[in-house]
């Protein structure tokens, strides 16, 4: 997902470093019928981005959360959630 979202970036020329995009992502694990299995996945991004960029890095990640392959994968199946926080340098 993070490699998409750097696609993403890189075609609106917002090119990153390897510690400009953090992401933390959580999985929900939920009883279901008589078993269990993960319903959702929230993934977190933290990017560092050039200054006066933050409009265009938001448009990429949102581009991103529709046409994501590996969340397109497993969706309707899992919910995927998304969010960004950006810090402009």
């Amino acid at each position: 997902m993070a490699g998409t979202l750097r696609g993403a970036l890189a075609a609106r020329d917002i090119r990153l470093n390897k510690d400009s995009l953090k992401t933390e992502v959580e999985g929900l694990i939920e009883k279901v019928g008589s078993g269990i299995k993960i319903t959702t996945i929230r993934v977190h991004y933290q990017l560092t981005i050039p200054k006066h960029r933050r409009e265009e890095a938001a448009r990429a990640v949102a581009v991103h959360e529709k046409g994501c392959p590996a969340s397109q994968s497993v969706s309707p199946a899992i919910k995927v959630e998304w969010d960004a926080v950006y810090d402009e340098v």
